[in-house]
């Protein structure tokens, strides 16, 4: 009915305005523009009364819009900054992201791979990180979304899972180049609940996968050691237009099959009670150690967003940080989450802090912060590449921190060049040194010989990232 009086209203003002333009053409020049600005001030006047009552929409409205839109969050750690979709139409919103870094090593691995990061793979060369495209679907009340993604990220992110080595097919190449890929429907309960399944980015851990989103290139330990996906279904329910509860029943963490034969269950809360505060938090459960089946997990991922300054048009236009904290533990088939009964003990504590600034017009934002790990087992490490890796034997020490710096530049919301410095440090050889993790030479059989060669990893490292992200 709503679009029915909205269409009404504006045929009316249509030929009203049209009729008194004939009029005016029979009337001396000067009564004719008098008369001609009449009409246009009085169809202006009367369309704000419209929209201001609600007749008609001042905006165009697509289907399933996320109750947060009520305010702009586009600064929250984590989110996308764009406020307006480029590409864009009554049944699809499309989005292209190409992401390329150099990355310089001060270790200068002989073979160029970087240990321990999702976010870089490769050191001391031009390399092209990560590139997605896809959209979301919109068709009355049914919704679907794929997003594609090529580059490093595409086999460095998979390969943390075990899952494809379990069974006869490959679901490596079935699935890796599939970052988001689910159908679902919306129903029309409270502010909206939609229900979808697929796989999805993951909703443990602050930043996002897509690096454009984020103040800094390279996670700290937190979310690095935390999954990027999941696969399985998920249930979105808005209470309200500040709160969001999801649930989730999933094959395992970040897993694309399940290893054992129990899927995972999680749950997150975001509430976003006003335009300055952002609150996460993120539970998993699961039973998801390689032919482990008795040993459970379990994992919390807590946030907060802060903005505590705003003020537009000074030099210094917004300030925010963000505090992160995580806690879990594996328990069972030899492990406790503390050490009790003289087993070994195997849990995670980490955190991590971030504060971020936005300057010359929100052109340029600056971020300092870093992070904590102590994670004995060493169950969520990433383990680098190459022989005589990091072991994972039941209470095996590693405590890890990190300090970033960066800079971004923002000349408008489709591109974001960044400078940053990371330095990281373990109390194990965790990253690639000198020598590389492949082979003597620095490369693979058939140029190199990797046989009998032992990584060289180191307990530190330093790393200057330039990087260039362009999203439509």
């Amino acid at each position: 009915m709503k679009t029915m009086r909205t269409l009404g209203s504006i045929v009316t003002y249509c030929l009203m305005s049209f009729a008194g333009t004939l009029y005016a053409q029979t009337l001396p020049e000067d009564e004719r523009k008098q008369l001609v600005r009449s009409i246009v001030n009085e169809l202006k006047d009367s369309l704000r009364q419209e929209i201001k009552s609600g007749t008609i929409s001042d905006t165009v409205n697509y289907s399933f819009q996320d109750p947060f839109s009520w305010g702009d969050f586009s600064w929250v750690q984590g989110n996308n900054r764009q406020k307006n979709a480029l590409l864009q139409s009554r049944y699809f919103t499309g989005s292209i992201t190409l992401d390329m870094n150099y990355n310089y090593s001060f270790n200068r691995p002989i073979d160029h791979t970087n240990s321990g990061s999702t976010a870089t793979f490769r050191s001391n060369e031009f390399n092209i990180s990560y590139i997605e495209a896809g959209g979301d679907f919109h068709y009355k009340n049914v919704r679907a979304r794929l997003m594609l993604q090529f580059g490093t990220r595409a086999t460095g992110v998979p390969r943390n899972d075990n899952t494809p080595l379990r069974g006869q097919f490959d679901l490596y190449t079935a699935m890796r180049f599939v970052t988001e890929g689910y159908a679902g429907y919306h129903l029309d309960v409270w502010k909206g609940i939609n229900i979808d399944a697929g796989i999805f980015k993951s909703y443990v851990g602050l930043l996002s996968y897509n690096n454009f989103e984020n103040w800094n290139y390279q996670p700290s330990f937190t979310s690095d050691n935390t999954p990027w996906f999941f696969t399985g279904i998920r249930v979105q329910t808005f209470p309200s237009t500040k709160l969001k509860i999801e649930y989730w029943i999933v094959n395992g963490w970040q897993s694309y099959g399940m290893f054992n034969e129990a899927p995972g269950l999680g749950t997150q809360v975001q509430w976003r009670p006003k335009e300055s505060v952002s609150l996460l938090s993120s539970f998993y459960g699961g039973y998801d150690t390689p032919n482990m089946p008795g040993r459970f997990r379990f994992h919390t991922d807590n946030s907060a967003v802060i903005r505590y300054y705003h003020a537009p048009g000074r030099k210094i236009s917004k300030a925010a940080f963000s505090v992160t904290a995580d806690f879990g533990f594996e328990n069972g088939d030899g492990v406790t989450a503390f050490g009790r009964d003289g087993k070994p003990a195997q849990n995670f504590i980490s955190g991590m802090i971030y504060h971020r600034l936005w300057m010359a017009k929100e052109k340029l934002g600056w971020t300092i912060g870093g992070g904590y790990i102590n994670n004995p087992g060493r169950y969520l490490a990433l383990l680098p590449a190459g022989n005589a890796v990091l072991t994972q034997n039941p209470g095996d020490k590693f405590n890890g921190w990190d300090f970033s710096t960066s800079f971004q530049f923002m000349p408008n919301e489709n591109v974001t060049w960044g400078l940053e410095m990371v330095t990281r440090h373990a109390n194990v050889p965790y990253f690639s040194g000198r020598g590389g993790v492949t082979s003597p030479n620095g490369w693979n059989a058939p140029i190199g010989d990797p046989s009998g060669y032992v990584a060289d990893l180191v307990k530190h490292e330093t790393r200057i990232i330039a990087s260039m992200i362009v999203r439509f």
